[in-house]
């Protein structure tokens, strides 16, 4: 038997070239860069993780090749008939026309031109989700789509045992500030019009809802016409809703692939419309009558987001075949809406094995035409209620670098109860966590800039600057200060002697620590809090807990200010 001596080393494990672009802006550290694709803006691969052996390829197709029939190509732009009067952004797109919109949404991303985001709209890779209504009242457009920074969603709304109008405008401030880019409002209890209503005319970002639900409030759903589907629709339009949810792809000849699930169909969209079904023995009514919801959200430039009736509610269930004929439909509508002008986005599973995430991310890409797909986590496992946020934010982020263009969060109360202001936070936080990680995977450009430089902040050991750049600093001043001063030369996980940040600072032949602009430290420590008999801040986590704590420390940075 050889030994490690005798065998001739053949040369270092290559390491894979950095193929994508590199996230951070100048290039900073040592990392060779993003593993993802090369982006290729203006195709389906705009940033892009390499396709693992067997998964589908993009579609041929895109928005351009479902114009409305009376429309003609052009050289460089779509023409439309004479008199046509644009009303979508996507119509606007189709015609060469960039929007205010359009502008805003490059303004915000920074590394997309006004030119490429009318060039994504046009080609159905990317929406902006913008009632008409809602502009003229302050909100402020984003683009959702791959060449695009993950965005995430927050769910808010009154159940019928719990919350109120003025809780549920306040869950959307509070989502606002931890970073959600849209909310939806998912009411089904008390007055939902009032509650729709002010959630929107508060709301400068897009406001998503499931019409359905108020289609039912005071009937049964067997009850439910298409009249009442299109009235309801119309009115919800002419408040200001950005985008709906429209579960149109659950048809009756898929209700039998349902019957060996263990939890069969868990969208409240997709149980009611199939009782409705089975009732009737006809056909999906959204299905129906698609083509007339088609013509009123074009009229106020209603996006869709079509629903995913049929996801699967647990590992079980994922991928199966109930799951992936919905999909299917979901194109099909997605080439009637594109051909009557309309936004698309679809939506995504919500359980699946970590496994089978990247497949299903790129069997949408090809059945949907690269459509933005906007996925509810999906939770990798079925065994942490409690801490659903964090099993279903590790799925999220493996899903944005597949492919996903918007996550929709899910908070600690999923599955439990109607979450609260906390957790409105934590399910932010974490799909935050979830975006960010991905768009640096992807090559996003800039996306790592802060990091690097809250990088440069911990190596100096500035505290002041590692928190102003972490995304809670009240939480990460809170944790460090409990056990000791704010601004000492190493944190209590090692001690001063065993600090290995400040040991490679000390070093002189490394760059680490060294950053003019981090380097210098406060010439006094500042005290933050006190410390008792025995050697415990008073806002220590033996004392107190974590909202206790950040009052404390509160109180004592703005005495010592």
């Amino acid at each position: 038997m050889s030994t490690p001596e005798s065998k001739e080393r053949t040369g270092r494990i290559p390491v894979p070239p950095a193929r994508g672009n590199n996230p951070s802006t100048t290039e900073q550290g040592t990392t060779p860069g993003s593993f993802a694709l090369p982006p290729q803006i203006g195709t389906p691969y705009s940033f892009s993780s390499p396709d693992s052996p067997g998964m589908p390829e993009p579609s041929d197709w895109t928005a351009w090749d479902f114009l409305p029939g009376d429309w003609q190509t052009g050289e460089e732009s779509a023409v439309a008939p004479d008199g046509f009067e644009a009303s979508t952004q996507l119509e606007h797109a189709r015609l060469g026309r960039i929007t205010p919109e359009m502008r805003r949404v490059a303004e915000r991303e920074g590394h997309l031109s006004p030119g490429q985001i009318r060039d994504e709209i046009s080609a159905g890779r990317m929406i902006i989700p913008a009632n008409k209504v809602h502009l003229s009242y302050g909100l402020d457009p984003i683009g959702i789509g791959r060449a695009a920074a993950t965005k995430i969603n927050a769910n808010l709304g009154a159940s019928p045992l719990s919350s109120s109008t003025e809780e549920e405008v306040a869950k959307l401030e509070w989502a606002v500030t931890w970073g959600a880019d849209t909310a939806m409002d998912l009411s089904t209890g008390g007055d939902l019009d009032r509650c729709r209503e002010a959630i929107i005319r508060a709301s400068t970002v897009p406001i998503g809802t499931v019409p359905i639900y108020s289609m039912i409030i005071g009937r049964s759903v067997e009850d439910l016409t298409y009249d009442d589907i299109l009235e309801e629709i119309e009115k919800q339009a002419g408040q200001g809703v950005d985008f709906f949810t429209i579960h149109a792809g659950v048809l009756r000849e898929h209700l039998p692939y349902i019957s060996d699930r263990l939890i069969g169909i868990v969208s409240r969209g997709g149980s009611l419309l199939a009782k409705w079904m089975i009732t009737h023995d006809k056909q999906n009514p959204m299905y129906e009558v698609f083509d007339d919801i088609c013509d009123i959200m074009s009229e106020y430039d209603v996006s869709f987001s079509l629903g995913d009736g049929l996801r699967p509610g647990g590992l079980s269930d994922a991928t199966d075949e109930a799951q992936l004929r919905e999909v299917e439909t979901l194109g099909e509508l997605t080439e009637r809406a594109w051909s009557r002008g309309c936004q698309v986005m679809i939506e995504g599973p919500g359980h699946i094995p970590f496994d089978q995430i990247e497949y299903n991310m790129k069997y949408a890409r090809r059945a949907c035409h690269g459509a933005p797909f906007y996925v509810l986590g999906p939770l990798v496992t079925d065994i942490f209620p409690g801490y659903d946020h964090i099993t279903s934010c590790i799925g999220a982020t493996a899903a944005a670098y597949h492919g996903a263009a918007m996550l929709c969060y899910v908070t600690p109360k999923e599955h439990l109860s109607l979450p609260k202001r906390e957790d409105v936070k934590q399910g932010c936080i974490a799909y935050k966590i979830a975006a960010h990680a991905a768009d640096v995977a992807l090559g996003i450009p800039g996306s790592r800039d802060r990091d690097d430089e809250l990088t440069k902040a911990r190596a100096a050991l500035n505290w002041e600057e590692h928190f102003n750049l972490s995304f809670d600093p009240e939480t990460a001043r809170a944790y460090h200060d409990e056990d000791h001063d704010a601004d000492t030369d190493y944190c209590s996980m090692c001690g001063h002697d065993w600090c290995a940040v400040r040991i490679s600072r000390e070093i002189e032949m490394f760059g680490s620590g060294k950053a003019m602009e981090y380097a210098k430290l406060a010439a006094e420590t500042l005290e933050a809090v006190g410390t008792a008999e025995d050697g415990k801040a008073p806002c220590h986590s033996d004392k107190v807990d974590d909202v206790g704590a950040r009052d404390i420390q509160q109180e004592q940075l703005e005495r010592s200010r």
